[in-house]
């Protein structure tokens, strides 16, 4: 092989620098971080527009969902619910029920997250006597089958404003909820979502709505 034959090899194939390999694992590395931006571009917005991931970190809503549990809400239960950084908007399009349970804002502080059960709906009494609870004035009490233990206490007559909700948590004799705190009803745009299913642990996987 002449000369010529030789520097022409060198110009069309690999270089004695490596610079193709060079190039090829530049562009490797670039597509690994093109897809992991992707990847958390997709997580953070379905975290702040679709589902909302929680860890329960107290024992008030037992036996329905337990301490340390690892819960999926849905942001869109009732309409649009985008919470992000430079966007929020809140649209109902489907009224709260009576059982659902919710993640919300904590009426007393926001910046807290907290997960109980509606009990009372907008423009409704709500009393609670020996445990039991009423609504305007109904001769029976709303069932509390999914109540930890044998609630007690009488608390109230509490008259549920507009676009608000009474919440409890299913631990009645020991959960911080609509009773106790000082704003007592939760608006609806304090809403984040509804409870979808309880993910973990893996051996008490089960359906949350209107559990």
């Amino acid at each position: 092989m002449n000369q010529k034959e030789t520097e022409t090899v060198q110009k069309n194939g690999a270089s004695p620098s490596g610079e193709p390999e060079k190039k090829s694992m530049m562009s490797e590395v670039l597509e690994w971080v093109k897809m992991i931006v992707i990847v958390l571009v997709v997580v953070f917005v379905i975290d702040g527009v679709v589902l909302i991931n929680a860890k329960i970190p107290s024992a008030s809503m037992e036996n329905t969902i337990m301490t340390g549990d690892r819960i999926f809400g849905f942001r869109m239960a009732y309409g649009i619910n985008i919470d992000l950084p430079f966007l929020q908007y809140h649209k109902k399009m489907k009224e709260p029920e009576r059982f659902d349970i919710v993640i919300f804002h904590y009426p007393d502080d926001e910046k807290q997250r907290f997960i109980k059960r509606i009990i009372g709906l907008p423009g409704e009494k709500v009393e609670i006597k020996a445990g039991k609870v009423y609504i305007d004035d109904a001769e029976e009490p709303l069932d509390d089958s999914f109540v930890k233990d044998t609630p007690l206490g009488d608390f109230g007559p509490y008259y549920v404003p507009e676009n608000s909700y009474f919440m409890l948590g299913d631990n009645r004799n020991n959960s911080k909820d609509s009773r106790f705190w000082n704003n007592t009803f939760v608006e609806f745009d304090k809403i984040i979502g509804k409870a979808l299913f309880r993910y973990w642990p893996l051996n008490a996987i089960k359906p949350l709505n209107n559990a």
